[in-house]
């Protein structure tokens, strides 16, 4: 029996109604849920003693049960005449008090201000899908008329974003005060009509005699939750979508997901609506062997760890899964900014959240383990915050990552689960003075978030420092190893100097290593965002020189001054900047910076041992593809050496193809199974190698007498070294 209506806008038809409820008979149609599953916000905003207006009232049994535990001023107006006819005569009796009329909401004929409270359950949501909201706001301006001040529109909806947006911003613009509540319960899932996946939102507007200075907007979860307060309209609105795609994910995971999917959701601090979880479901793929009882199961990721490999990357999360061997995983990100007693406490918390994501099929009774690395919630500590005029807010904070080791990260929080840049820390023992020591004798018992992490943090006693010895970017290792590749050109002198051109600073990381430990360099950095350098010297120990100087400019304008000058040449240019455009399927370089007319340009300005060195991000094939061909377009030699477990590939394109004639060569002497590619082009193995030793001999001269040295081994890093 066709029931519902086959377009919206037969929700705003006066037939369509006649026609559903002479079909539905005496059976009542709940819309949205019954009373018992709304009746404690009902009660919170309308009195026994109110004089109640109930638009749309239908043969909804709600109204019939309001009257039965004390509102007897019940007034219920609906525009189908059979439904107002079987209303009354269902009441006569047992309710006589209890009045129904047909009536057309948009025009009542009540008194100016005469309800404290009108009801209405689904009505604004069928009237809104008349073309333009024309009949929904005519309704909306009715209800406001016939409202006294002081008085409630109280509206029980699924909060369509066409539907909550007409009515917000209706009651806004009046200067009403606006809440919305996010009823959490469940309806009845064993019901044919329990249909709805998204939640269901009462929406209460409070009219005023005089409009406040400022917009009233509220937001609670449940009944009862404490309200959160928006600042316009559009905030709000976001934190109604945000519940409804919570409650739909919940509604898709409760079919199952497909393993090569991750999806997620975060979890807000119900007093301050900051968020606090992060929470990504990985389910293993139906081939996998999953022990009958490994249903389900919680990761806590370490805070400070998110975007790690392991746990920020989907491959990644795949291995954690695969490891972890259970038919689904939810991996647990804590937040910044966000205080965390430790594991228990963490279990205690997500738990009742947490087995509403449980696959389908689970039994109610299986017992649900939370894992976690070495049992500890992590640590993380804000150090410094600022905004970039290009790039909107950063951090820099102090985690704690493998081995105990202490890391200092920039993050930008528009990509908040991107590291832009990491250094290593170290500690510097000093002898504190009496000021100090007295003050930390006041501050024997440190709470738990102050204390330092276990094993890792500095004590009273120590400053912490920079690590300019070691790289902790993988990209950045092989960049400083591809420096060998300078070495293969027979009429390059190892003892001259060597310029390099690096555009984009980062933390300073990469620029400051190479001048501190590749002999004989000469580093020019260009950077568009002086806030990035302004951080780069305040929070990881960047410090300029003779040898290492930064111009704030566009990379692209300056490569273009710097070419149609003359009279500037590089040994090595790298490019290391990444894209602002997270639309684009390249996220390193913008595409700007593989164009040809530039890549030309960085070709004349390289010397005749030249290298030009780039990071290649792109999850795009054909995109990938597109670029390779413009790079093989105008270097004669270009080599790549993809990063294990990441998507960048780092090109090293050669000026002069002279080193793979002498490698070719060298191929038929060595005989060496690694000088070919999967494709089988000769790589110059010999000869790298014996450049690679060259460097690494003179990196560790160089850092003699230095307080610390670089580890990192040339020619290993260049093993997986292949023609692009």
């Amino acid at each position: 029996m066709n029931l519902l209506p086959r377009t919206t806008e037969e929700l705003s038809s006066v037939d369509y109604w006649e026609s559903f409820f002479r079909k539905r008979g005496e059976k009542a149609f709940e819309w949205y849920g019954d009373y018992h599953s709304l009746c404690g916000v009902l009660h919170k905003y309308i009195k026994t003693r109110d004089q109640v207006l109930v638009v749309g009232c239908g043969n909804s049994e709600l109204s019939e049960q309001l009257y039965d535990v004390g509102y007897r001023q019940l007034t219920n107006i609906d525009i189908s005449e059979t439904v107002v006819s079987h209303m009354n005569q269902r009441n006569a009796e047992r309710r006589p008090d209890l009045t129904f009329q047909v009536l057309d909401a948009t025009q009542t004929g009540f008194e100016d201000g005469s309800y404290q409270v009108v009801l209405d359950k689904g009505t604004l949501d069928a009237m809104a899908s008349e073309k333009e909201g024309v009949l929904a706001t005519n309704m909306l301006t009715e209800i406001a008329r016939v409202l006294a001040v002081g008085g409630r529109y109280v509206c029980v909806t699924l909060a369509q974003e066409n539907v909550v947006r007409l009515g917000v911003e209706f009651f806004a613009k009046a200067g009403w005060a606006v809440r919305l509540h996010c009823m959490t319960k469940e309806q009845d899932e064993d019901s044919s009509e329990s249909t709805f996946a998204l939640p269901v939102f009462v929406l209460v507007c409070t009219k005023f005699r005089q409009p406040p200075p400022f917009a009233v907007l509220e937001m609670c979860l449940g009944e009862d939750g404490a309200p959160k307060r928006h600042a316009a309209v559009p905030e709000i609105l976001a934190a109604v979508k945000d519940r409804q795609t919570y409650a739909l994910l919940r509604q898709k995971l409760q079919k199952g997901t497909d393993s090569g999917s991750s999806p997620a959701l975060t979890l807000c601090h119900t007093a301050t609506g900051r968020p606090r979880y992060t929470l990504t479901v990985q389910d293993s793929p139906p081939s996998a062997k999953v022990p009958r009882l490994n249903q389900f199961a919680i990761f806590i990721v370490p805070q400070g760890r998110e975007s790690d490999w392991l746990y920020g990357s989907a491959e990644g999360r795949v291995q954690l899964a695969a490891s972890a061997n259970f038919k689904r995983l939810v991996i647990a990100s804590m937040h910044r900014d966000q205080e965390y007693q430790d594991m228990q406490a963490i279990q205690s918390e997500l738990s009742p959240m947490v087995m509403e994501l449980a696959p389908p099929g689970m039994p109610a009774n299986q017992q649900v383990p939370f894992l976690s690395v070495g049992g500890d919630v992590g640590w993380r500590q804000v150090v410094g915050r600022g905004v970039s005029a290009l790039t909107g807010e950063y951090t820099v904070e102090d985690v704690r990552g493998d081995g105990g080791h202490l890391y200092r990260r920039l993050v930008f929080l528009k990509n908040d689960q991107l590291v832009q840049s990491e250094s290593r820390l170290c500690t510097h023992n000093a002898k504190p003075s009496a000021a100090r020591k007295k003050k930390n004798k006041r501050k024997a018992n440190p709470s738990a978030s102050e204390a330092p992490p276990p094993n890792a943090a500095p004590d009273a006693s120590s400053a912490m420092a920079i690590d300019h010895s070691v790289l902790c970017c993988s990209h950045h290792e092989v960049m400083v190893a591809g420096m060998a590749m300078l070495g293969l050109n027979p009429s390059g002198n190892s003892d001259q100097l060597i310029s390099v051109l690096l555009v984009g600073l980062g933390g300073g990381g990469l620029a400051q290593f190479l001048h501190d430990f590749v002999p004989s360099s000469r580093v020019d950095v260009v950077e568009l965002d002086p806030a990035v350098l302004d951080l780069a010297q305040t929070w990881f120990g960047f410090k300029t020189s003779e040898r290492l100087n930064v111009t704030l400019a566009d990379g692209l304008a300056h490569i273009t001054s710097l070419q149609s000058q003359g009279g500037h040449a590089y040994d090595v240019i790298v490019f290391d900047v990444d894209s602002k455009d997270p639309s684009l399927g390249m996220s390193c370089p913008p595409p700007a910076f593989v164009e040809k007319a530039l890549l030309e340009k960085v070709f004349s300005l390289l010397t005749a041992r030249g290298v030009f060195m780039l990071n290649l991000v792109c999850r795009d094939s054909s995109l990938r593809q597109q670029v390779m061909t413009t790079v093989r377009g105008v270097f004669p030699r270009v080599y790549s050496r993809p990063i294990e477990g990441e998507v960048n590939d780092i090109l090293f394109c050669l000026k002069e193809a002279a080193a793979a004639a002498a490698g070719g060569q060298d191929k038929e002497k060595s005989k060496d199974p690694k000088d070919s590619t999967s494709g089988g082009a000769a790589v110059p193995t010999a000869e790298l190698k014996k450049a690679a030793k060259s460097l690494q001999a003179a990196m560790r001269a160089h850092s003699q007498g230095a307080p610390s040295s670089p580890h990192l081994d040339i020619a290993a890093l260049l093993e997986e070294l292949r023609i692009a």
